[in-house]
């Protein structure tokens, strides 16, 4: 077992909507998927921090990353959905607009990502995703949920 840095190889990715947009993150960060149910707003956390929820026991807070991403009128129906990550040992759960299917990318699937204006900064992007037709914007969700922006996290879940 080798002990290279972890790059994007040929891996299984968790496709998700956003908008109009399809994201893919490694399906290993991904504990479960639930329905969006009520969750607990905290004072004074910022918009794209929807609250926390309790989990079999453990307390997860949920973040929009509609909201985080500024993706038109956020609404929630019978697809938005919850996705909850295991990230550096903590849970977190994100909103999303829907789940579509796991698909494994081989790397010459794989671009590296240019440098555009997205909302999604261009740090947190692994590469694109190229599927017949499809485009899947591949996001190192770690990196994202670990950075300064999302420091507070640690503030939400203590």
């Amino acid at each position: 077992m080798s002990d290279q840095h972890h790059e994007v190889k040929g891996n299984e990715f968790l496709v998700f909507r956003i908008g109009d947009e399809e994201y893919g993150i490694d399906i290993l960060k991904v504990q479960e998927i639930r329905g969006y149910d009520g969750v607990t707003r905290i004072a004074n956390a910022p918009e794209f921090i929807k609250g926390v929820t309790n989990l079999r026991g453990v307390i997860v807070p949920i973040l929009d990353l509609r909201i985080k991403f500024s993706v038109g009128e956020v609404l929630y129906n019978q697809q938005t959905v919850v996705i909850v990550l295991n990230i550096a040992d903590r849970v977190v759960g994100v909103v999303v607009d829907g789940v579509s299917d796991v698909l494994t990318l081989s790397p010459e699937q794989i671009r590296d990502a240019p440098d555009f204006g997205t909302a999604l900064s261009s740090e947190y992007i692994m590469g694109l995703g190229s599927i017949e037709e499809r485009m899947l914007i591949l996001m190192d969700i770690e990196k994202m949920m670990s950075s300064s922006e999302m420091a507070l996290m640690d503030e939400v879940a203590a």
